[in-house]
Order: structure tokens, then sequence, then C-alpha cells
């Protein structure tokens, strides 16, 4: 059955590109002088590119943030970078700067990271709750000065910011889209090295210490990791939501094993569900393509209630 599920996943992946408001002449793809090949290869190619390595990144996210903080309503949002990406990135938007708004973006992730573990640094002992709360109060601090933003800026401003917000998978070319692509990489690849220690993490912090793990060193590391990654996502694609709190929860549903397990499984079906969301976002027949967090929120709100309704009947 996960055979077939992975085979069907894969199919999907491949054909997503070829579909879209504007027909291709398959044919004509490999022509570099042609409309269709700057069309597939400029324009949808790399946006398949960006959906999957971006849901892979955000689920994957939220897999780790859920066993570190051991909650499962964790995403990899919770920390505040998320709102500090897009406060930089409305920054930039009222200030007549919008060349510079994926840089703003990144810049305002960079500073609610500064700030998380400079603050981290000062506790005599690692203590997720006290991150967590912190970056609870950031997001609510940086939510107040985007009103202020929105408030002095003019229609064309707010209009701009709202859509970042919505979450775009719009690119051109391949620099943004290798930028995610490595982020998400490297992220797979920290989070396979430490997965011994998520697996003895999410018994107890005690019996991680009687085992002999760093849990300040392993938690700051895979939280670093996490929010570097998501903070180079918002930065280009504004924060799309649902896809790191509820992928992780359906492939644990799939799958029944512990989160270590679950790495890679994750990894995939995030990015696969990232990409249907914006398969659908393009083929909706509208004359323009649906903001891909509208998509993601449509499908995942009402799924997400189901399972915790049905949560009992699952496991």
């Amino acid at each position: 059955m996960k055979t077939v599920l992975i085979l069907c996943s894969i199919l999907i992946i491949i054909i997503a590109p070829f579909y879209g408001q504007v027909h291709l002449d398959i044919s004509q793809i490999m022509n570099s002088s042609s409309m269709e090949y700057q069309l597939f290869w400029e324009l949808r190619f790399p946006r398949i590119v960006v959906a999957f390595f971006t849901g892979a990144l955000l689920g994957l996210g939220g897999l780790i943030f859920q066993s570190l903080f051991k909650n499962p309503m964790g995403t990899p949002y919770t920390l505040g970078v998320a709102s500090g990406a897009t406060l930089g990135a409305a920054f930039a938007i009222v200030f007549g700067l919008g060349s510079f708004v994926s840089g703003f973006g990144f810049l305002g992730a960079m500073v609610t990271i500064f700030i998380l573990f400079a603050l981290t640094a000062r506790l005599k002992s690692f203590e997720s709750n006290s991150l967590l709360l912190v970056g609870i109060a950031l997001s609510f601090f940086y939510n107040a000065v985007l009103m202020i933003l929105f408030y002095i800026s003019d229609e064309s401003q707010s209009f701009e910011i709202v859509r970042f917000t919505m979450g775009s998978l719009d690119v051109v070319g391949w620099e943004e889209t290798t930028l995610i692509m490595i982020s998400a990489i490297i992220l797979l690849g920290i989070s396979l090295t430490y997965k011994y220690e998520l697996r003895v993490l999410l018994t107890s912090n005690d019996n991680a210490f009687l085992k002999g793990i760093s849990i300040k060193k392993v938690n700051i590391i895979l939280l670093l990791a996490v929010s570097l990654g998501v903070g180079v996502c918002v930065s280009i694609t504004g924060p799309i939501g649902f896809v790191g709190l509820i992928i992780p929860h359906i492939v644990k549903i799939l799958y029944k094993q512990s989160a270590d397990k679950l790495l890679m499984p994750v990894f995939f079906y995030s990015g696969l569900f990232l990409v249907i969301s914006d398969f659908i976002s393009r083929n909706l027949g509208l004359t323009s393509d649906i903001p891909i967090g509208i998509i993601t929120a449509f499908i995942g709100g009402p799924f997400f209630i189901y399972l915790i309704m049905h949560r009992g009947k699952l496991s």
C-alpha cells in the first residue's frame, strides 16, 4: 500500500509542471527558442521544485518542533521567525524598498533568531517552554508593529503586504529556487545526523541526560537549523500555513513510528502536499492563481479538525 502511495506521489510531482492556465505543447519544451521552453524551464519547473522543498522544509520543521517542545500544536512558525520575516518584508514595502522585500524578510528572520538565542544563552539551563514563550511574545510584538505599518501605508502597499502574508510560489529562474532547495537539504541532513538524540529526547530530558546527551546543545542546533531554513523560505515565499502542523500528524497515522523514523516520510509527503496545493491553485480556471496559503488553509483546516475528531479511530 505504501509503495503504491509513493509511486502515485512521484507521478503527481512529475506531471504537475505540465498543467496550468496556459496549455503547453510538450513537443516544444526542449526547443530553447519557443515560448513553451521558457514557460516550462523558467517558471513551472522551478515553481514545482520550490513547492516541494518549501513544503518539505516546513513539514520537517514542524515535526522537529513538535518533538522538541513535546507539543502536538507546534509549527515551524512557533518561535516567531515567520512573523519577523513578514515584518521585515512589510517594512521594505512601506518604505519604498520593494526590490529588497526578500532581503528584508530574511533580515527580519535573522534578527528574531538572534534575539531568541541571545535570550536562551542567558538561561542557566535550556528551558524549551521559556523559549516558546519568548517566541510567542515576539510574534505578538511583531504583529503590533505590522498593524502600525498597515496604518501608515497606502492602498497599494497594504495590498502588497496582505498578498505577501498569503504566501506565493511565484519564482522566475533558479536563484531563489536553489536557496530553498539547499536550505531544505541541509535541514534534512542535520535532522538525520541527530535522529538518535531526537529519539532519546522524546522519552524525557532526564533519560537523555543519563545517556550523556548534551540537551541544550542538541536543542539549540535543531532549533537553529529549523529557524534558519524557515527564515529563508518565508523571506521568499511568504508564510504558508498548516503544512508544518498537519502533515507530521498524518504521517504518524500512516507509519505509526516514532519521530526519528519519520524524518524522511514527513520530508517527502510535506513536499508532495504543497505540490498538490500549488497544482490546485494553478488549475481552477480563474484569471489568476489563488495564493497558496489560502489553498493550504482551506484543505488543512477541515482535515485537521477531522483528524482531531477521529484520532481514537485512526490510531
